[in-house]
């Protein structure tokens, strides 16, 4: 049985601030848009990190370093 994807919840929780993307919302659409470039998405970023759209692997690691993790 298929679910049905929460878009609308989905855009009240997500903290990705690229305000036109088309995909906000549809989180199975944006990973695998962001994946296919070998990036991750900007909701998986601490938000400081998140704002400089830089959605790379060694981003993501240094930014979460960066915090202690």
């Amino acid at each position: 049985m298929p679910r049905e994807c929460p878009t609308e919840r989905n855009r009240k929780d997500c903290t990705c601030t690229y305000a036109p993307c088309g995909r906000k919302g549809v989180c199975c659409e944006c990973l695998r848009f962001h994946w296919s470039s070998k990036e991750l998405p900007g909701c998986l970023f601490p938000p400081e990190a998140e704002r400089s759209f830089d959605r790379s692997l060694s981003a993501f690691i240094a930014a979460w370093q960066a915090k202690g993790y």
